[in-house]
């Protein structure tokens, strides 16, 4: 899981590590996609706390999980000892065809610019060396910030373009911008992954994990407000049985450096 959007380290490693594991769960087909080999060196690209970095160690491969965010990164660090961790940004990686392969999972939504990313990404692999990714394409989570938007301007404040983190693009975007980075394409879907929110508070840590940059500018005690608004209108929606599930849409991409 990867931190890449602000300058600022707002990432809570305890609270990911504890009601957010699904983003790693999530991303143990991706590593079965990638299919790493015994010598393969790798880079893991928005390591997060390091739970798939060690899934794909244990394969006896070289890897380094490189994230944005010290506090991930810490924390990955105390969890993984054996394996190099660093503070990287994904714009400007800081290696030259060195990788067998260049993996990452739920990050590159937070990237931008895209482009920039996928030029560096390229750079870091050797030739012949593959790109294996996944993150959220357009219409990701869009039922629950639309409500959100809806609900910021209801309280009265205006929502700027700006406080919108994410990068979703469609799979023809996407694509084209990694063969312009150099890469030829392999595989691009674009699917539905409804994804299961642990506990009747699921969507409030959701919101409070990966959405605060939503509410900058906000007093915290509307921002709170503003949240039970959000769960109140989306219950008959994205709520049952005591869980909350959120609207994921998911690219999946392989490219391959020529």
């Amino acid at each position: 899981m990867g931190t890449f959007h602000t300058t600022y380290d707002n990432w809570d490693a305890n609270l990911y590590d504890s009601k957010h594991s699904f983003v790693s769960k999530y991303g143990n087909s991706l590593v079965e996609l990638l299919g790493p080999k015994k010598g393969d060196k790798i880079l893991d690209l928005g390591c997060g706390t390091g739970d798939l970095t060690h899934a794909i160690f244990k394969n006896g491969v070289e890897i380094v999980g490189v994230d944005k965010s010290e506090n991930m990164i810490e924390q990955a660090i105390r969890k993984y000892p054996d394996i190099p961790f660093k503070v990287q940004d994904a714009t400007n990686l800081d290696f030259y065809n060195e990788f067998d392969a260049v993996f990452s999972n739920a990050t590159l939504h937070w990237v931008q610019p895209a482009s920039q990313a996928l030029q560096s990404i390229y750079r870091s692999l050797k030739k012949g060396g593959r790109f294996v990714a996944e993150f959220g394409g357009k219409g990701n989570v869009q039922t629950i910030t639309n409500e959100i938007t809806y609900q910021i301007e209801a309280a009265g404040f205006e929502f700027r373009k700006a406080q919108f983190p994410w990068f979703y693009p469609s799979i023809a975007e996407y694509s084209t911008l990694m063969e312009a980075a150099g890469f030829r394409v392999t595989i691009a879907q674009h699917y539905d992954r409804p994804t299961l929110l642990d506990g009747e508070n699921g969507l409030k840590n959701w919101i409070n994990m990966f959405g605060s940059q939503l509410f900058e500018g906000i007093p915290e005690h509307t921002k709170n407000q503003i949240i039970l608004n959000v769960e109140k209108n989306l219950k008959e929606i994205l709520f049952s049985e005591k869980n909350w599930t959120a609207d994921y849409k998911r690219i999946r991409v392989v490219g391959v450096k020529y």
